[in-house]
């Protein structure tokens, strides 16, 4: 409407209003006009971001699977393009085998492995490589269409480019992360694993990339709420806020249980063996290294980190009962304290049985789902735009 106006602005005056003072004055009552509204992002994008973040998921629970497999040091180069032929035949089967064979996973721990078992192992991080690069293309293949299109705000182009931006630095994040399993390491007796640090690293931008494609997609799908702006409200939408962050840290803090075999150190519940608080808590020095590196430490900080989580999450639902809230807005805050319930139990299920595998994916998984429910709460308690 406001570019007819301005369009017809001549003609709505008549031959009556003509000369440079007439021009002057409609001049200054366009400029005084609002600019018109950016044209709305067309809900395929929304469809789009919501499908890349789900193939983000099946990357992290993928990659969680390897990891428990202890099948993530297999593959010990990194070839964009030419990795995606897998072995065929018995000689390349037999040099990938040699390959794998110099490195300290074999010689430590796999010295009898046969080349049966190496095909598994191997298939499994092959199996997440290249899902890793399926989801490449699934963020970077439809931006460019959707940006040739115009379809794309202009701030919407800035988040496609920085999500595009940060599945890229998920790939070489990964291929870091696996280097430091590879290392060689004379003086330590241990296990070869990965860096916890790489580890949580790469877990952590993953969960970032799903958290934004995610968040996104919603934000464009789902209509916003009419509701009044009250006092309550504003301290249930911060309390939503910091319930989401504290989910998103605990899912963190599973990376340094991962990457240091946490999860076997203690497997009793509630206390940590005959004790609410174990002897070795701050065996290492300096003390700041307990909390990386300890894994008594880590165990004790995931186990307080879920109390606290579930803790929270029970006491927004209690205080979201006092506010008239959408059905949808209900919805959303009750899932969040069921799915919170199955996380815990799924946790104490595994701590007991001592990290089965299907068990421990399976509560990987629900790290995820919490997530994602958290995320949908909190696109269901936006601000209407002023």
């Amino acid at each position: 409407m406001l570019r007819v106006l301005r369009g017809a602005g001549t003609r709505l005056l008549g031959p009556g209003w003509g000369g440079d003072g007439a021009r002057a004055r409609l001049l200054g009552l366009q400029q005084r006009l609002p600019p018109p509204p950016p044209a709305p992002v067309p809900a395929a994008v929304g469809r789009w971001l919501l499908a890349c973040s789900g193939a983000v998921a099946g990357a992290v629970v993928l990659g969680g699977v390897t990891r428990l497999t202890e099948s993530g040091l297999s593959m010990v180069d990194w070839h964009l393009v030419k990795e995606m032929k897998p072995p065929r035949t018995q000689q390349e089967w037999e040099a990938e085998f040699r390959k794998y064979q110099q490195f300290p996973e074999f010689r430590i721990l796999n010295h009898d492995m046969t080349l049966t078992e190496f095909k598994f192992i191997w298939y499994m991080e092959y199996s997440h490589r290249m899902w890793g690069r399926v989801v490449g293309l699934a963020y970077i293949l439809p931006a460019a269409y959707f940006w040739r299109k115009g379809w794309l705000s202009r701030p919407m182009k800035g988040c496609v480019l920085a999500l595009c931006g940060l599945v890229c630095f998920q790939g070489l994040l990964g291929w870091y992360m696996v280097k430091s399993g590879l290392e060689e390491k004379p003086d330590s007796y241990d296990i070869p694993r990965v860096s916890q640090y790489r580890l949580a690293a790469h877990l952590g931008s993953a969960l970032v990339l799903y958290s934004a494609s995610l968040w996104t997609g919603l934000s464009l799908l789902l209509p916003r709420h009419q509701l009044p702006e009250t006092r309550q409200l504003m301290r249930l939408r911060h309390f939503a806020h910091g319930t989401t962050a504290l989910v998103f840290l605990t899912a963190l803090s599973g990376a340094f249980v991962a990457g240091l075999d946490a999860g076997l150190v203690y497997n009793s519940f509630p206390k940590m063996g005959e004790r609410w608080i174990p002897d070795d808590l701050l065996a290492f020095s300096p003390t700041l290294r307990n909390i990386f590196e300890n894994p008594t430490t880590v165990q004790f900080d995931h186990r307080i980190l879920g109390i606290a989580t579930v803790t929270a999450i029970t006491a927004l639902y209690l205080f979201s009962r006092k506010i008239p809230l959408p059905r949808r807005t209900r919805t959303a805050v009750a899932s969040l304290l069921a799915v919170a319930c199955m996380q815990v139990g799924l946790g104490i299920s595994t701590l007991l049985l001592y990290v089965p595998t299907p068990l421990a994916a399976t509560h990987q998984s629900g790290s995820l789902a919490l997530l994602s429910v958290a995320l949908w709460l909190m696109a269901e308690l936006r601000r209407l735009p002023k």
